[in-house]
């Protein structure tokens, strides 16, 4: 039952004021890791100490003639490949800057044409299509009459009109209960597959201009993705233009310090490079 009895949190206790230029109070934990590391510095120094007491001072072997040390007394171990000649690095790097070249150029020629293309896309406006010679396309519909009567009446608007419509359907056909006129493929290849109904009340004039405006909204819609979509390819092409430029830049550097074509000499008769 002692267990089930709340009990006073105990909570650890803080940096005293004055002493709070010092940082956290240290913990047990924080002791134990430094109390670790300090005995572990302590026999990793006792063993060196030892090995410098029992150093024979005639040892030679023949490593310690063809072995080298950094700055920082560390060895360089040989990894055993094959070292090329100067003249072979010239030409390996001959090559590299060939081939950063070429990918430079096409990245630039790729830039070039994307840039075109924007502009194109930007200076455009949303159009209908139109034929080879210049002429707007007739476009291709499909007049729905809900009698004889009314089809040979709306033939011959359309006849006075000069347009021949593709076919008329009515109800004497079996199409059904036909009580609106409509019209589809009106200039829009994406239309010629989908009937655009609307009510009796609605003129022929009035389905023209709805069609046109959906036209001209899916083609406003084309122009904005397409601007999207080469803006965002133009900015990877710059970026990919600026690093080969870069690398381009410093492959010359390689080869010209290889070449020994830059630098000087110093007052003090010392060779220097870039």
């Amino acid at each position: 039952m002692r267990n089930a009895v709340q009990r006073r949190n105990h909570k650890e206790r803080a940096q005293p004021v004055e002493r709070q230029k010092w940082g956290v109070l240290e913990k047990h934990k924080d002791y134990s890791l430094r109390a670790k590391d300090y005995n572990e510095k302590k026999k990793r120094l006792k063993l060196l100490r030892q090995k410098a007491a029992e150093r024979n001072p005639d040892e030679f072997h023949y490593g310690m003639i063809k072995g080298k040390t950094d700055r920082n007394g560390i060895k360089i171990a040989d990894r055993g490949n094959p070292v090329l000649s100067h003249d072979t690095v010239k030409l390996l790097k001959t090559q590299d800057a060939s081939y950063i070249g070429m990918m430079l150029l096409k990245t630039r020629r790729a830039r070039e044409k994307l840039e075109q293309e924007l502009l194109l896309l930007e200076n455009s406006k949303a159009r209908r299509l139109k034929d080879d010679d210049g002429k707007k396309k007739a476009g291709n519909h499909v007049i729905f009459a809900t009698s004889r009567d009314e089809q040979m009446e709306i033939g011959s608007q359309v006849a006075l009109k000069g347009k021949r419509p593709k076919s008329f359907k009515t109800d004497d056909d079996g199409g059904g209960d036909q009580s609106s006129i409509s019209v589809t493929g009106l200039d829009n290849p994406t239309l010629k597959s989908k009937r655009t109904s609307a009510p009796r009340d609605y003129s022929r004039a009035q389905m023209l201009d709805l069609a046109a405006r959906k036209q001209a909204k899916s083609l406003q819609r084309h122009r904005k993705r397409g601007i999207e979509g080469c803006q965002s390819r133009l900015k990877a092409l710059g970026v990919k233009e600026k690093t080969l430029v870069t690398a381009e830049r410093e492959l010359d550097h390689q080869r010209a310090r290889m070449s020994n074509s830059v630098g000087g000499v110093n007052r003090a008769g010392i060779r220097w490079k870039i």
